[in-house]
């Protein structure tokens, strides 16, 4: 008899749709934009927040609004704390010595996820790069940097001859510039970074203006090398 295919759980999956849903909102939402979002109806959108609001997961405001609960950050502290911990310096030095906001960014289902960003010191303008923040993987320095490092066979859809040529040129470099493609007016340099178990990820400088794209890449290749020596 063969073995039956495993279901995933719906209400599991639901619930975690909700916790990306309230993470990548830019207004608040309520209950009833969370169904519209999960296209389910206001009740069953209601007892999986309930849910998620026992465990602290999810808060109401006074306005009825839900946010995103203190424990997930708790739960969140404990994620890639080795990571973090050598990330998070090597970043600092890299933005301080450019003056730039420099980042992490990892492959996350066919996005580039940041997974922390350090912001220059002492620097009038700068552009911000919250943790958390994605976009497709085919676009901008990182993600064209963590693109080099995945089979084709992983690539999304979408992927043009424009941006096959900036991959093979990363292969042939070891790093690419981009500037429009994620915001517009924003220019960024990003290089390959190889972590522990072949996680495909990049460092990436984002600046608005002028900027010597070759030393930008070399320092934040210094910076990958370190991270990638310390097994992170």
């Amino acid at each position: 008899m063969p073995t039956p295919a495993r279901v995933p759980s719906q209400t599991l999956s639901r619930g975690l749709s909700i916790l990306e849903i309230l993470a990548d909102a830019s207004v608040p939402l309520g209950i009833d934009d969370v169904a519209a979002h999960l296209g389910v109806h206001r009740s069953v959108a209601y007892r999986l927040i309930r849910t998620l609001e026992e465990h602290g997961l999810v808060v109401r405001k006074n306005d009825g609004q839900l946010a995103l609960g203190n424990r997930l950050a708790a739960l969140a502290g404990g994620v890639e704390r080795d990571l973090q911990a050598v990330a998070v310096p090597e970043l600092t030095l890299a933005a301080r010595d450019l003056g730039m906001t420099c980042f992490l960014g990892v492959h996350d289902r066919g996005e580039c996820l940041t997974f922390a960003s350090v912001e220059p010191p002492q620097t009038v303008a700068v552009v911000a790069q919250r943790p958390g923040t994605r976009h497709p993987v085919a676009l901008g320095a990182p993600g064209k940097a963590i693109l080099s490092m995945l089979p084709e066979d992983q690539w999304p859809e979408g992927v043009t001859d424009a941006d096959r040529q900036k991959v093979e040129g990363i292969r042939t470099n070891g790093w690419v510039e981009t500037t429009n493609e994620v915001i517009t007016g924003l220019h960024s340099v990003g290089v390959p970074l190889n972590l522990r178990g072949g996680q495909a990820a990049a460092l990436a400088a984002v600046f608005v203006g002028d900027g010597d794209r070759p030393a930008i890449a070399a320092r934040l290749r210094r910076a990958a090398d370190v991270i990638s020596r310390s097994g992170a």
